[in-house]
């Protein structure tokens, strides 16, 4: 799947025992409808022209390529977005289910002891922005430097206003690399602010600098059955193509704990790094609205917009003509299938939102109206009573899984390129404006033979149309 290799040499490497860890989980619940549960905040373009985890690679591109620990329904997705910036991850290891940020760098731990005894890691979220560049690589070289004496380091950041959406964290000096004092939880308003004027309190960036023998042998000290579990989850990991799939059934024993939980409030090693380095991790709209260029009422719009007497408010659009007129402080976020208006006060409850979906049985949640799959993706176009029409984009040189159906009939319809179709064993060309019929109950496949990407329509028709009526005969994909 990865063709291609870094664009930056390695040859010349200042730090050539440093793998930068990235940690990529998420549910897509705080910027929904934008982010999705297959498809959370990281892989969105938030703030330029590439995805935050794309930036967050990017960031670290002077040291050895990263380390990922990803959702294994999001593994793909990853790989696709790695491929276009010519990324060759160091591995990819696939978390079968979310058990925090504790286990996750863990099986990074081990998997970089695997490569260099003296892997240095810098464990970052695939989901902050970080707009100082100079500072953060200053910040990064002087954890390394304290990693190298066996330190934990943790980057605190310099509070700019009383958040209460963020955790914090007490140093002993106000401006230097110091031992931690103390782990807050989100506090309320009034000790947020408190925080700010009595000095030495930072917002808890979740960015660390360590050892990862060092990491490991403080894990295995004050939690000994999660370093057991994930060692022997790590040791018994298959290769899977281009990823490193960890059993689900040893994954799923380790204990669900942060890294702050398990390791950081125990150790003695543990050190803060006070940084401003232009640090957001873009959690709601409204954080993501105050890191937007506004225009002279304060709006932020993207898309077909047009404010009227409108002040304050975040207003994007996917496909359709918005326009507002006369309000103010408003989140409007339309997608092809979903509308959110909120206020932007309220927008820490916009999970809420989810939950009911996911109680209702709904998918609003789950997947955008288009969906990405390793070979491609597809787009549902229109749906109705026992009939569905999907717009399917194939890669060159890739195909979908050889499979039939239960419950449905399809008609290809080629539109762009060329199709390679496969009915029960026979096989045919199809060219633009060419179609096809697969009967309900016939094997099938769809390859793209050429080099352009091929398009076609799905006209689906039958009593069951869900995604779940596919028996796979053959899938290179290991779905």
């Amino acid at each position: 799947m990865f063709t291609s290799v870094s664009k930056t040499s390695k040859k010349n490497m200042p730090n050539p025992d440093v793998y930068p860890v990235i940690l990529s989980g998420g549910s897509g619940t705080r910027l929904w409808p934008l982010s999705r549960k297959h498809y959370p905040k990281q892989f969105l373009k938030l703030s330029g022209d590439h995805s935050m985890i794309q930036d967050t690679a990017l960031r670290v591109s002077d040291y050895n390529n990263p380390i990922f620990v990803c959702n294994e329904s999001h593994r793909f997705v990853l790989a696709e977005q790695l491929r276009e910036i010519d990324l060759l991850p160091s591995a990819i290891l696939l978390e079968p289910c979310a058990r925090n940020t504790a286990p996750a760098l863990s099986l990074a731990a081990f998997e970089a002891l695997s490569k260099n005894k003296d892997a240095i890691l810098v464990v970052l979220a695939s989901d902050h922005v970080i707009t100082d560049s100079k500072a953060f690589e200053v910040a990064v070289q002087k954890g390394i430097a304290a990693a190298q004496e066996g330190a934990i380091v943790t980057f605190g950041i310099h509070p700019t206003r009383a958040e209460t959406g963020f955790g914090y964290i007490k140093a002993e000096h106000k401006s230097e690399l110091s031992p931690i004092q103390e782990f807050v939880e989100k506090p309320d308003k009034h000790t947020a602010e408190s925080f700010l004027e009595r000095g030495g309190y930072f917002w808890n960036s979740g960015i660390f600098v360590l050892r990862a023998d060092t990491f490991l042998s403080e894990l295995k000290t004050f939690h000994t059955s999660m370093y057991e579990i994930v060692q022997s989850a790590h040791k018994n990991a298959k290769k899977d193509l281009d990823f490193i799939r960890v059993s689900q059934e040893e994954f799923a024993k380790a204990p669900s704990d942060s890294i702050d939980y398990a390791v950081m409030e125990k150790t003695t090693k543990g050190l803060v790094l006070p940084v401003s380095i232009g640090w957001s991790d873009l959690g709601s709209f409204t954080t993501l609205w105050e890191s937007r260029e506004k225009d002279a009422s304060g709006n932020v719009s993207f898309g077909d917009i047009i404010n009227i007497d409108s002040n304050n408010s975040f207003v994007q659009s996917e496909s359709q003509f918005v326009a507002t007129v006369g309000v103010s402080d408003l989140v409007i976020v339309s997608t092809k299938d979903s509308l959110l208006v909120a206020h932007k006060d309220k927008v820490q409850d916009v999970k809420k939102v989810v939950n009911l979906l996911a109680d209702e049985g709904r998918s609003e949640h789950i997947e955008h109206q288009q969906v990405h799959r390793p070979w491609g993706k597809f787009e549902s176009i229109n749906t109705g009573e026992r009939y569905q029409v999907k717009r399917i984009s194939v890669k060159p040189g890739a195909s979908i899984s050889k499979q039939m159906h239960h419950h449905r009939s399809e008609h290809w319809v080629v539109v762009k390129g060329t199709a390679l179709v496969e009915i029960d064993g026979n096989e045919q060309i199809l060219s633009e404006n060419e179609s096809v019929y697969i009967p309900l109950g016939a094997t099938h496949r769809l390859t793209n033979p050429g080099k352009m990407m091929l398009e076609i329509v799905e006209v689906q028709s039958g009593g069951y149309l869900g995604e779940d009526d596919i028996v796979r005969f053959e899938d290179i994909y290991n779905r």
